[in-house]
């Protein structure tokens, strides 16, 4: 069954639909996915979507999933219990949002310092999989990268993306801040999770971050509005559909 993105209260999303492009309900409720490969999905009435014209995706755009509980419901429940006038505090978008601001409201970097985004994308999870990386100079995006990794997972595009990123920072003492919207990545490479899988491409990484000894890893919120990191997305996302590595000037 195809997929379409739809708007749900602002937000890009990925929704279940027939052939025709019409959103497709069970109970009441359609399918939808935030991000095509995080193994996690939703349900949202149709009536608060809005199909995005001309946008028709094949089944395998978005990887297997498992059902979390209804977004909706938990955050209407959530802004009952709030006081009056007031929006109740927690919900996962007033979190990625107050997260996107804080960091378009961050102090811009000293000079020197570079500044890199770095995403994965992957069809199928596992399947074709790409990275996206942008290098940040002046505001302007320097260095995009858009490179095609063949059959991969979601957290195999995530990792390399990163590897992708320090390399364009060659000398180890230049400082260097990499923002990624995987939690995962940050997780096993900077706050001790153990990996259960990928570890010899965990174990690359680290090495690649311990030799640069000023590099960090920061969380930015995915799909959020941060302009490099969803250019970054998108880079990752055009190396899948188009099977094939770039650098675009």
């Amino acid at each position: 069954m195809p997929w379409v993105r739809a708007l749900l209260r602002g937000q890009k999303i990925y929704a279940r639909a027939d052939e025709a492009g019409q959103l497709v309900a069970d109970g009441g409720r359609v399918e939808i996915r935030y991000k095509p490969n995080d193994g996690r999905k939703y349900g949202a009435r149709a009536d608060n979507l809005k199909v995005v014209p001309g946008e028709i995706l094949p089944d395998d755009a978005c990887g297997p999933a498992e059902v979390v509980e209804k977004k909706e419901k938990a955050e209407g429940e959530a802004k009952k219990a709030a006081p009056a006038g007031r929006r109740a505090p927690g919900t996962s978008e007033e979190r990625k949002a107050a997260a996107a601001k804080a960091h378009q409201a961050a102090e811009p970097p000293a000079a020197g310092h570079v500044i890199a985004y770095a995403d994965g994308a992957c069809t199928g999870n596992p399947g074709p999989a790409g990275l996206g990386v942008v290098v940040v100079q002046d505001g302007a995006p320097r260095v995009k990268l858009s490179e095609y990794l063949g059959q991969g997972t979601n957290n195999i595009a995530e990792l390399t993306a990163i590897l992708r990123a320090l390399a364009e920072a060659p000398d180890p003492a230049q400082p260097m801040t990499i923002y990624t919207d995987s939690q995962y990545a940050i997780g096993v490479l900077q706050k001790g999770w153990k990996a259960k899988a990928n570890t010899e491409l965990v174990a690359e990484v680290k090495e690649a971050l311990k030799a640069r000894r000023n590099a960090k890893l920061v969380y930015v919120p995915g799909h959020a509005g941060v302009a490099m990191n969803e250019l970054a997305d998108e880079l990752a996302r055009e190396a899948v559909r188009a099977r094939r590595t770039t650098r675009p000037a």
